[in-house]
């Protein structure tokens, strides 16, 4: 089934309703705002890595108040259980039975903070919960309420006590983002519009969970033809064989690269996907899967040249290749 104009049209206006209202919060970083409501849409997860202070735990608490739905946040430290992620179950004495008792995950946005301080066993508690939408508990299964959206954070520069995101978990965030620094002009706007209190408090929700998923539906539905899957599958190629990389991208990365693609296709206003949706979702999407070679490194590669790499060897289809 072909998405409408009228469709694209209410698409377009939720997106920025949402986009909008949390840039009055987080300034002067509107790529970053509308990479978060493209993870959100695209039924992925984000993590947020950058130095403190930027703004990291704000962001994802501006568009979990922006949209009329259930959050909550859990702060990762060393001495947190896989049970106070996902919940446990109890006795109840006048019932005279266990009793579930639902964890923070149960959430439409669920905010994981300092995720890297949390042990590996209580960071594994989320893996089923982000991959299949879904926690299980004394064997017994509960699906999460739609949408349903992690945006873990961390920071880069300080490891003491912290225990690094393994690859699997890393894997199944569809997006890696940072915030970085706001410009001079923004920031002495900043001082303006936060000096005396945080516009965070004013914000009021401009969606409901159920709009987001009717974004969810339309999305799911724009058209996706036959030579830009080649396109994708052949990028995917490339990094599995591209010298300078240990690690290319997992089946897992493509489809979430076709996913956001279709949201930031849909939210242009286009009813199918175009290469360039693809190149502008390629560094948040594949940033945190590809593992550099050694050798690479010493020779001062990165990954951003590396993924320039790929766009720019992989053939855009319609096009042909130069000489």
């Amino acid at each position: 089934m072909t998405v409408t104009a009228e469709e694209l049209r209410v698409f377009r206006g939720y997106f920025a309703a949402i986009t909008d209202n949390i840039e009055r919060v987080i300034q002067g970083k509107r790529d970053v705002i509308e990479l978060m409501a493209v993870c959100l849409i695209s039924g992925g997860h984000a993590l947020i890595e950058d130095v403190p202070g930027v703004g990291k735990t704000l962001l994802a608490k501006s568009l979990a108040r922006s949209i009329d739905c259930t959050f909550s946040r859990i702060q990762f430290t060393p001495d947190l259980l896989p049970s106070d992620v996902t919940g446990v179950s109890v006795w109840d004495r006048d019932k005279g039975e266990f009793v579930f008792r639902a964890g923070p995950v149960f959430a439409n946005v669920v905010l994981g903070d300092e995720i890297n301080r949390a042990s590996p066993k209580t960071q594994s508690a989320l893996l089923e919960a982000m991959e299949e939408r879904q926690v299980t508990v004394d064997g017994v299964t509960r699906v999460l309420a739609a949408p349903f959206l992690v945006v873990a954070t961390q920071n880069p520069i300080e490891h003491e006590g912290t225990y690094p995101l393994p690859e699997a978990q890393l894997d199944r965030f569809m997006m890696r983002l940072a915030m970085g620094y706001p410009n001079r002009e923004k920031e002495l706007q900043m001082l303006d519009t936060h000096g005396d209190h945080s516009t965070y408090d004013e914000l009021r929700p401009v969606v409901h969970a159920d709009q987001v998923e009717e974004m969810v539906g339309i999305a799911r539905r724009i058209h996706v033809a036959d030579v830009i899957k080649s396109y994708l599958v052949d990028l995917a190629d490339a990094s599995r064989n591209d010298p300078d990389l240990l690690l290319g991208v997992s089946p897992r990365a493509t489809l979430y690269l076709m996913r956001a693609a279709r949201t930031h296709a849909a939210a242009a206003g286009r009813d199918y996907v175009a290469p360039d949706d693809i190149k502008a979702m390629l560094t948040p999407v594949l940033n945190h899967r590809l593992i550099l070679r050694p050798e690479a490194q010493m020779r001062g590669i990165d990954m951003s040249s590396v993924i320039d790499g790929l766009s720019q060897s992989v053939p855009v289809p319609g096009l042909r290749p130069t000489a």
